[in-house]
């Protein structure tokens, strides 16, 4: 069973990427030095670490709070 809290980050984190104007989760990997694979894992909500989560809330420059807010 797949825990909901998963697809909701995963989710929030691929709008994020549309938000930012980046239809292709591969060209916004690329440009911001992210393993594209890796990248399209956590987006699909199957390995997402912290390490990984901040580094993608930096390069939005969005904070946790503002991040997790109304998840």
């Amino acid at each position: 069973m797949e825990d909901e809290r998963i697809k909701l980050i995963a989710s929030r984190i691929k709008q994020l990427r549309i938000d930012a104007g980046y239809s292709s989760h591969e060209n916004f990997a690329w440009e911001h030095d992210l393993s594209r694979v890796q990248y399209w894992r956590v987006e699909s909500g199957s390995n997402i670490t912290l390490k990984t989560l901040l580094r993608i809330l930096d390069i939005h420059k969005t904070s946790l709070e503002e991040f997790f807010r109304d998840l």
